[in-house]
């Protein structure tokens, strides 16, 4: 079929054509992701040249000693047996910080989960278990709605008033001092996120490691960046602290849905509607000095790792193709889909440019799963000439010294800019190890990010169709042994 002149210019017509659309989107994209770089880089220099300082300035002492404020964590829960119990045993051990409760949503329809939780309810007067009236899974704005009534219940029944509410998952390693931070900085802003630090895992698992890379890049520089320019920024769904002004204000106006149950990532929703009734937000990537980080001491080939100790939330992410994809569904669904239907395109002109970025996936995924087809196209011609030099010489897609030539060279350029913006980024964090496996760990992000992003249209369409809400399609979680 490949050999049929009749059909094989056609053929090459149509990857001609396809090419230059790609091209030009990754041009588009490339310069997107350029400009973060050089604004990012012209803050940072600026900022020393001027003896600015735009990290928190606080010490360990001063977030121990700070007078604390009751705190109420949010944890919804849907076949989570296999972690949960680990997860608050954990983190009621090691938490430095006394005046917090967990709340756990869960399901009728989930016995399992719920007998783990009781276990440890009873072990500790923190741990509440909060029923859902109806069978799960429905998806985690509604059950975190349903925790939120919970803590009003308790609130009544205890006579307490909780004035930071943290989101939290079953799987989450929290920092021994994040509640601390939450209460050093709330209410002075609505809303505190914390960078999430995916876990290292063993070098060879790269769907897992591909996260590293991600959050090391978006929770270092693309945040920072989104918050100077609109001083707004959307919420992970873990490690976020909100004041009680904001839950009353926003329980007050939807009510009592604080979540949007129209919605797979009510996290990212969330935080980009805070700004529309006057609150602050901050992201904050605090460190303190550690002689040896808890667990562990990393050193590299090339040299001992900075022993600087983030405080954040840290926990393993999906580690099967499969599982990573369904992860990823739900936030480019919640995200592009669902986010692009609810907020529509809101603020000034930077508000929009961001949402402009959080929506590209839609295109610039498939985009680039098809530009590997398109290799493979091109070499294989390449190859062809090579081998039957006597054959038909079919035209290369791309003319030297065409238009079209130069704007690949330019993609080019920003791909390798690209790569290295997240070398750098993911080595503040783990090393020089793990930079490296970031060039490898790439072509796997384009792969889960391409069939999660083909996933995403196709049940978005099937919930367009049908007018059924999408359900909670979760992963199985791992929490990491002592």
């Amino acid at each position: 079929m490949i050999d049929s002149p009749e059909v094989i210019p056609f053929f090459l017509v149509f990857a001609k054509a396809l090419l230059i659309v790609i091209a030009v989107l990754f041009l588009v994209s490339g310069l997107d992701d350029f400009f973060i770089d050089l604004y990012y880089m012209r803050r940072s220099v600026v900022g020393r040249i001027l003896g600015k300082r735009e990290r928190l300035s606080v010490s360990e002492e001063q977030l121990l000693h700070a007078p604390e404020k009751a705190t109420a964590v949010m944890v919804p829960a849907w076949h989570e047996s296999s972690v949960i119990r680990s997860m608050l045993e954990d983190n009621l051990r090691k938490i430095r910080y006394s005046n917090f409760h967990f709340f756990i949503g869960t399901y009728p329809n989930d016995p399992e989960t719920q007998k783990e939780v009781k276990s440890v309810e009873k072990q500790s007067k923190r741990v509440h278990q909060v029923v859902c009236p109806h069978d799960g899974p429905t998806n985690k704005s509604d059950c975190l709605n349903w925790v939120l009534q919970g803590i009003r219940r308790f609130e009544k029944q205890k006579k307490i008033h909780f004035e930071i509410l943290v989101l939290s998952d079953s799987e989450d390693v929290s920092h021994p001092l994040a509640l601390t931070l939450f209460n050093y900085l709330i209410p002075e802003f609505d809303m505190v996120q914390l960078p999430v630090i995916p876990l290292e895992p063993p070098w060879h698992r790269l769907v897992c490691g591909h996260y590293l890379d991600e959050f090391a890049e978006f929770h270092s520089k693309d945040i920072l960046v989104r918050q100077y320019l609109t001083g707004s920024i959307p919420s992970a769904g873990v490690g976020t602290g909100f004041s009680r002004r904001a839950v009353d204000l926003l329980a007050r106006d939807r009510k009592n849905e604080i979540f949007n149950i129209r919605s797979l990532t009510e996290d990212y929703d969330l935080g980009l509607t805070l700004p529309k009734y006057g609150l602050k937000q901050i992201f904050v990537k605090h460190s303190i000095n550690s002689a040896v980080p808890p667990g562990e001491t990393r050193t590299s080939r090339l040299g001992a790792v900075n022993p600087r100790e983030y405080i954040g939330i840290r926990e393993f992410f999906p580690d099967e193709f499969w599982a990573s994809v369904r992860q990823k569904t739900r936030w480019v669904i919640g995200i592009c889909f669902q986010g692009w239907e609810s907020l529509g395109w809101f603020g000034n002109f930077w508000s929009r440019y961001f949402l402009f970025r959080d929506r590209k996936a839609l295109w610039n995924n498939p985009a680039g799963a098809a530009c590997y087809i398109l290799l493979a196209i091109e070499l294989f011609f390449r190859l062809r000439a090579r081998l039957v030099p006597e054959s038909y010489q079919y035209p290369t897609l791309v003319p030297s010294e065409s238009w079209l030539w130069y704007v690949i060279v330019i993609d080019t350029f920003f791909l390798l800019e690209r790569l290295v913006q997240r070398m750098f980024w993911v080595y503040q964090f783990y090393g020089w190890k793990q930079a490296f496996l970031a060039v490898p760990r790439l072509l796997v992000s384009n792969l889960v990010n391409f069939t999660a992003t083909a996933r995403a249209i196709k049940t978005y369409a099937w919930h367009l169709r049908t007018g059924k809400l999408i359900g909670w399609d979760k992963t199985e979680h791992v929490y990491p042994t002592a």
